[in-house]
């Protein structure tokens, strides 16, 4: 019997070497080697990469979307994976058995889509906001949820080869509930283990300068591209409510309703809207899709 091989795509912007380095001696100590690792320059020049890694350079920066978009594109043409592994420059795998922990996961269910691992910083620690579900208080906590993680994750091909690849206008931010909710209407399989951790360190999301805009922008494309009819304004009336109750500044928050506007006025395609029993499902999984 074949094992299902593992792939494996880094973005980087050139600004981390170092890490970047450290993570591919941890990838290439894997128990299970990967059958091909990809790493993407994101409109930067790479450095010197181990033998056996593939570089692709992009001319110009396309976000963490079109960036994976084209190491996925670069995996296909391989033709030999079945699970790719995206994971941050600045990430490290602190475990050799993760590949084959993997493995094992989507051997034992043909419809599992997605594997979130657990992002834990130097001390152990896990952010809340890094938890994929809304009773976040035990990150050790396992089980199916509507959503993952970006920094580290593993993604099925045959589900990509259905439900199609990265939202590339999203540029950044909510990226990845975009696939999980195709995913998801699909009748595939998210899957939260925190046993599989990727060690990352300690940050704030509003480090990203165009981070308030882009979340609000996407959020509103999100709504609009999948979300039943009568859910829109529900989802994007609740989220308003809770961006201006946790506001800490001004500019954030003007930043924030350009961005919800810039939303509101430019299209998003396809709008395909999820079926009321994927609605019910997520439901049942703890998050209904109002929030």
């Amino acid at each position: 019997m074949r094992h299902l091989r593992v792939g494996v795509a880094i973005l980087t912007m050139g600004n981390r070497p170092g890490e970047l380095r450290d993570l591919l001696d941890a990838v290439a100590k894997q128990d299970t080697p990967a059958a091909r690792v990809v790493v993407v320059g994101n409109g930067s020049p790479l450095p010197s990469l181990p033998d056996g890694v593939t570089g692709v350079e992009l001319p110009e920066n396309l976000g963490v979307s079109g960036g994976r978009n084209a190491a996925l594109a670069r995996l296909r043409e391989f033709g030999d994976v079945d699970v790719v592994v995206d994971l941050d420059d600045d990430g490290l795998l602190i475990s050799p058995d993760v590949f084959t922990r993997l493995v094992d996961l989507y051997e034992s269910d043909e419809r599992l889509g997605i594997v979130s691992f657990r992002i834990a910083d130097e001390r152990g620690r896990t952010q809340r906001r890094h938890v994929p579900r809304l009773r976040a208080k035990n990150p050790m906590r396992r089980g199916l949820v509507t959503t993952f993680l970006g920094g580290g994750h593993g993604l099925s091909m045959a589900m990509l080869a259905e439900i199609g690849g990265w939202p590339e206008p999203f540029f950044y931010a909510h990226e990845e509930t975009d696939l999980a909710w195709r995913a998801l209407d699909a009748g595939w399989k998210v899957l939260y283990e925190p046993d599989l951790v990727l060690q990352h360190p300690w940050t704030s999301p509003t480090r990203h300068a165009v981070f308030h805009r882009m979340v609000a922008r996407n959020r509103v494309w999100l709504a609009k591209r999948h979300l039943p009819a009568l859910l829109v304004p529900i989802y994007l009336g609740v989220w308003t409510v809770m961006t201006l109750a946790r506001a800490r500044s001004m500019a954030g928050l003007r930043a924030w309703f350009g961005g919800f506007t810039e939303g509101l006025r430019t299209p998003c395609p396809p709008r395909r809207p999820m079926r009321w029993a994927t609605v019910c499902r997520m439901a049942r999984l703890g998050r209904p899709p109002v929030i």
